[in-house]
This record gives structure tokens, sequence and C-alpha cells, in this order.
């Protein structure tokens, strides 16, 4: 019996997240993304020893979100989601600045691959974190 119930409520989790919808599957990426961000800045900063590894499994979330980013704002989800969405409409007007900063995000992230130590990451992911502060300026609504 107990496993029927956890085997059931996998599958009512699987089902809740197939049946997302793409507001909810941006903000789930992104919030995934701000966590990841936190991590990577205890490396940038030197509170978490350097470890190359774990700095490019960090990396490559990056590299893996910026290609699903441009995907998550179709035209019919500009408004609506279970969250106020606060994508700004600007992205729809400027699809292409918005996928031109995915990509430069996903650049970003594999040049600072290539860090071989805490300084020369600091100052990769420097480049890489004023990437998402300038999309963000661009793109998001700011919240009251």
């Amino acid at each position: 019996m107990k496993r029927f119930v956890i085997a059931a409520a996998l599958v009512a989790v699987g089902v809740t997240t197939a049946f997302a919808g793409p507001i909810e599957d941006r903000q789930a990426l992104m919030k995934a993304m701000a966590k990841n961000t936190k991590e990577a800045a205890g490396y940038a900063k030197g509170d978490t020893p350097f470890d190359a590894a774990k700095v490019k499994a960090l990396l490559q979330v990056y590299v893996d979100d910026a290609a699903k980013l441009p995907t998550l704002f179709p035209d019919d989800s500009k408004t609506g989601g279970t969250d106020p969405t606060t994508a700004s409409p600007k992205i729809w007007e400027d699809m292409a600045g918005f996928k031109s900063h995915a990509a430069k995000l996903s650049a970003d992230a594999t040049a600072a691959m290539g860090a071989t130590d805490q300084a020369s990451f600091a100052k990769a992911f420097g480049t890489l974190a004023s990437n998402c502060n300038s999309c963000h300026g661009a793109y998001r609504i700011k919240k009251d």
C-alpha cells in the first residue's frame, strides 16, 4: 500500500509538471537559475573553495537554460499563469534582442568554463552576471 501511495504521488507530480504552462515553466527555470547563481557566486567570491568540476557543472546549467529560455515565451504567454508574470512586453516586441541576450548568456557561461582558479572564475562570472542584470533590466518588469 505504501508503494502505491508513493507511486500515485509521483504520477501526480509528473502530471502537474506536464500541464504547467510556459509562464510556470519559465518561472521555475528562473528560480533554478537564481539558486544556481547563488551557488556560483560563492565560488566567485571565494566563500566556497574553488572546484573546477563543480563550477563547470554550474556553468553548464546556464548553457542549457539559455537554450531553453527563448522557447518559454510564446505569443500566448504574455499574461496569465498561477503567479503573475514579470516578463516585460518588450520581450515579444524585441524577440531578436531577447534571443541575443540568451545566446550571450550561453557564450559567457561557455567562456567561463575555461576558468582554472577562483580569480579567473570571478572575472568570467562577473561578465556572466552583468549579462543577467542587463537582460533583467531590459526585459523584466520590476515588482513593487
